[in-house]
């Protein structure tokens, strides 16, 4: 099978491409390199260096191609107001040029990495895939559920079979965005205080990278209605604080916490992110790591790879 997995040189495109790659699959990547680090793809990689918003660069990628995993978006949530254009160019209209790009060269099969900001501040907790869209919060939040009504249109309207991925914060190797990286990086440069946004009693569900990677497999292999929708996630929550005790203690030091206040980080931040998967998990799926320990292999890989903190 010929996989194309746009966003392959990022933290999730590069384990998934390493798990196509052990199964004897050919992979074609596309990254514009803006945040993907070319050190994450193994050699079989069929690397190309180029913007989805090219569209007419990108469509010749598209031929022979089984199946698109498409991962490249602007995850970069808590910026979004200082930039409200980038959400929409590179989550909403690079989404419909890799559709249009299916669509040119009679490729029927995408999977597409949402989020589970969509559901805003859910009124259902655990917030179950046929949950209602609340107001949105976020421009992330929102550029994501553009991109799912495209993809479900495009289903509907050209035959596509479309795996929607609704995820909790992912964690593990090549990790390179996130709460985890930053309270590391703040640490090792003074273990003596920690600048924590908010309250710190913020609850949000993680998932290890590669346990994400195999239920993306799995309901791929699974499910096959027009448009499958799944939250990703764990079956538990931590808060803030609870992170910072083991991120604190594997690192044997003890920071003065200063809390920034309020409930939430930053605008559109979602003070509680609890998703249900028993829908994934319905398919024999379930996580190998509990949030403790994806926290832990996280500062781990972080440990083992200080270029990684070098890039950022």
């Amino acid at each position: 099978m010929r996989v194309l997995i746009t966003g392959a040189a990022g933290f999730i495109g590069s384990n998934l491409a390493d798990r196509y790659l052990e199964d004897g699959h050919a992979v074609i990547g596309i990254d514009n390199l803006s945040t993907g680090q070319r050190e994450f793809l193994a050699q079989a990689v069929e690397l190309h260096e180029v913007d989805l918003l090219n569209l007419q660069a990108i469509v010749p990628l598209f031929d022979g191609v089984d199946q698109v995993i498409h991962l490249a978006a602007n995850a970069d949530v808590r910026f979004g107001p200082d930039h409200p254009d980038r959400d929409l160019q590179q989550n909403v209209i690079a989404t419909w040029n890799v559709l249009e790009a299916m669509r040119r060269t009679n490729v029927k099969r995408i999977a597409f990495s949402s989020t589970g900001s969509v559901y805003g501040e859910a009124p259902v907790i655990p917030t179950p895939e046929d949950a209602g869209f609340p107001i949105q919060t976020s421009l992330y939040g929102a550029s994501k559920v553009s991109a799912e009504a495209m993809i479900s249109a495009y289903a509907e309207s050209f035959a596509f079979e479309a795996h929607i991925f609704r995820f909790v914060s992912i964690l593990g190797e090549r990790y390179t965005h996130g709460h985890v990286l930053d309270f590391y990086k703040s640490l090792r440069a003074d273990p003596s205080q920690l600048r924590v946004l908010g309250n710190g009693k913020h609850r949000k569900s993680y998932l290890y990278v590669r346990d994400c990677v195999e239920a993306i497999l799995v309901a791929l292999d699974k499910a096959k209605d027009k448009v499958n929708i799944f939250n990703l996630g764990t079956d538990e929550y931590c808060q803030v604080t609870d992170s910072i005790g083991w991120i604190t203690g594997y690192m044997n030091v003890a920071p003065q916490l200063n809390f920034t206040g309020g409930d939430r980080g930053w605008i559109g931040d979602n003070p509680f992110i609890f998703l249900d998967t028993k829908k994934i998990r319905s398919l024999g799926w379930q996580p190998s790591l509990t949030i403790r320990q994806a926290v832990i292999k996280t500062v781990q890989y972080l440990e083992q790879n200080p270029w990684v903190l070098e890039r950022r």
